[in-house]
């Protein structure tokens, strides 16, 4: 049988963490310029944007590298607390 028991650390790790794409959105939020030009310098088309913007659709991952790579937001593994 497998063990499911969270510890205390899984638990408040799951509370934290959001999903990528609300990271994402975030991050396009906090940019300092307006979705026009981050589509105009990333090739990426306005409506696809705005539709993610507003939790329409999502983006394929070659758009969400395009994303990252003007924001300059890298995706990392958090480091989790030490099961006891």
């Amino acid at each position: 049988m497998l063990d499911t028991a969270l510890t205390t650390a899984d638990s408040d790790y799951m509370a934290k963490r959001q999903p990528l794409s609300d990271q994402l959105r975030a991050a396009i939020l906090n940019a300092g310029c307006s979705r026009y030009e981050i589509c105009r310098q990333t090739g990426i088309d306005q409506s696809s944007l705005s539709k993610f913007m507003s939790g329409e659709r999502g983006v394929s991952l070659d758009t969400a590298d395009l994303l990252c790579e003007f924001l300059k937001v890298d995706l990392t593994k958090r480091r989790r607390g030490k099961r006891k």
